[in-house]
């Protein structure tokens, strides 16, 4: 089955090749600096409140800027790397991402604003987020699958009349 070449869209996609090949190998620097970007937190002072940069000055409510600067590595990285994730993602189902984004930008919000309680109140802020998110999402999984099975009902619910064993039906879970 081999499909007759088209020179529109071979010609398209050379030309999206090259820009395409320098956002991929954007993508692929930032997602490699990671590990130097969450130990980033190393540099910052072990026992200073305040840190006078000569520019600016910083003052924290946590026992040290360094603790401060992990907390927020901790939380600023992983979400770094799912926004990353979601926009680069084609699947279906990529807008599930949405809710550890929102949970991981929550939980930044919290390390920025110094509140006491860290990763205590987030969930309920995600909540709602997941009760739109998980009820959209699964619908377009439905209506995706029902596209694909329209015709195999039929057979679905032939296969469901037909008497099986417990162990023929094990079976049937693993081909």
């Amino acid at each position: 089955m081999d499909k007759t070449p088209n020179k529109l869209t071979d010609q398209n996609r050379y030309k999206t090749g090259k820009s395409s090949l320098f956002i991929g190998g954007v993508l692929v620097i930032l997602i490699a600096i990671t590990p130097f970007l969450f130990y980033s937190y190393e540099s910052f002072p072990r026992d200073a409140i305040v840190w006078d940069t000569g520019l600016i000055t910083f003052n924290t409510s946590y026992p040290s800027l360094y603790h401060l600067a992990w907390y927020f590595v901790s939380k600023a990285v992983p979400l770094f790397l799912l926004l990353i994730w979601f926009f680069t993602c084609r699947h279906w189902w990529h807008w599930i991402i949405l809710v550890p984004i929102a949970m991981y930008a929550f939980q930044l919000w919290g390390v920025i604003n110094e509140n006491g309680g860290m990763d205590e109140l987030e969930i309920y802020y995600v909540i709602p987020l997941m009760m739109i998110l998980i009820p959209a999402v699964y619908l377009v999984r439905a209506k995706l699958f029902a596209k694909i099975l329209v015709n195999d009902l039929q057979s679905i619910e032939e296969e469901f009349m037909t008497k099986r064993s417990f162990w023929q039906q094990i079976k049937d879970l693993f081909r």
